[in-house]
């Protein structure tokens, strides 16, 4: 029984260490910004912009947890220091000058260190100066449409895939997964110009730190920038119509090369959606016009 029980030891010794082996290759095969189980805190990083992202919360989460800590020691202090048993009488003591002092000054100097770079990092997500290619979002209900005006000026829209489509391996993708992804070069800065068509939708990424409204009638200046390939994932983040969730977002990141050859393919496989037919992109505005409007912003 004893070597019977040793064996079963070694046994389950063997095994975590070959899962812990195994268990890397298969987080790199995992898609990228998909969700996972008992997954917390933010998404791992894609770009520069959730790096910052991911600074900033780091900053605020360690000021919130010296906050807590201090708060419950002083908590403790007074539960054990002033109990009825050994402080019988109660002071009266209603004003402390230094204290009242302190308790306010202190807040604003905390206030202060998480605005300055709250603010630094408001602006550097809004847009880029050296945008490598320009991309046009247009949020409709309930897809999303893009158009590469440096490319040829080609447009597609992107719909969900239905979850009887999916292959069993990517049914964990389910309105996430997209028919035709935005698909842009690895390590390019992408100006993303976001419009509405007929209600207000939010093109939302959130592995590289990218969200944006899109409203009808105005165009919206963001960016975006992945540092490795992959495929990132996003919804719409506002509600705007009974089918609100099929709104997903597949942003792929791909090699210069590789970019290049979808953008050939892509220029003959959506040539019939650059066809004035469709009323809804009729109705759109020019894209030439909103990339003109994009530069004067600048």
């Amino acid at each position: 029984m004893r070597l019977s029980g040793l064996k079963r030891f070694w046994a389950t010794v063997v095994c975590l260490g070959m899962a812990a082996m195994v268990t890397p290759a298969l987080a790199e095969e995992q898609m990228v910004g998909a969700p996972h189980a008992w997954g917390m805190g933010l998404q791992p990083a894609g770009g520069p912009i959730k790096e910052a992202i991911h600074d900033f919360n780091a900053l605020v989460f360690a000021i919130i947890a010296v906050i807590t800590v201090f708060v419950l020691i002083l908590l403790a202090i007074c539960v054990w220091r002033f109990r009825a048993s050994v402080n019988p009488t109660p002071s009266t003591t209603s004003h402390n000058t230094l204290l009242e002092v302190a308790w306010t000054a202190v807040p604003v100097i905390i206030l202060l260190v998480i605005a300055i770079p709250s603010f630094r990092l408001i602006y550097y997500e809004d847009r880029t100066r050296d945008a490598d290619i320009t991309i046009t979002v247009q949020g409709r209900q309930w897809y999303w449409h893009y158009t590469y005006p440096d490319h040829g000026n080609f447009s597609f829209d992107s719909y969900p895939i239905p979850e009887d489509q999916l292959p069993p391996e990517r049914r964990h993708l389910y309105r996430l997964a997209v028919d035709n992804e935005l698909v842009i070069p690895v390590n390019a800065n992408v100006r993303v110009l976001t419009q509405g068509y007929d209600v207000i939708h939010s093109f939302f990424v959130p592995a590289l730190g990218v969200q944006r409204y899109s409203i009808p009638g105005r165009a919206l200046e963001t960016w975006m920038r992945a540092d490795h390939e992959g495929v990132f994932y996003g919804q719409c983040n506002q509600i705007c119509g009974t089918n609100h969730w099929f709104m997903p977002i597949a942003v792929r990141a791909v090699s210069r090369e590789d970019f290049d050859k979808w953008v050939a393919e892509a220029r003959t496989r959506f040539a019939s959606a650059d066809a004035p037919a469709a009323p809804a992109a009729a109705a759109a505005p020019a894209q030439t016009d909103t990339v003109q409007i994009a530069e004067v912003r600048r």
